[in-house]
């Protein structure tokens, strides 16, 4: 599902345009975004937690030269699935 399909869905739930439900649906995502970028971590009940996590730096290799590569320290965003997403995904399970 892709974005514009979410504010489809949304403006047609609440009957607003989709101009207008777009701003929302985007100002939502910027405000979590925001809350990673200046928490390390946001927790939305019922949906799930996002965190971020140091990946430490590490030697891998270049599959096609076979060569060594040095891979720097990142941080990444972690996402585990709140109750409530658990739950509904599972009762979806065949």
């Amino acid at each position: 599902m892709t974005k514009k399909e979410i504010v489809k869905k949304i403006a047609s739930k609440v009957q607003m345009t989709q101009v207008e439900t777009k701003a929302i649906v985007q100002s939502t995502f910027d405000a979590i975004i925001d809350a990673i970028v200046e928490n390390g971590r946001i927790e939305l009940r019922n949906f799930g937690v996002f965190k971020v996590k140091k990946r430490a730096p590490r030697k891998a290799r270049n599959p096609k030269t076979n060569k060594p590569v040095h891979v720097p320290e990142k941080s990444v965003v972690l996402f585990k699935p709140g109750r409530v997403m658990e739950e509904r995904i599972r009762a979806t399970d065949g």
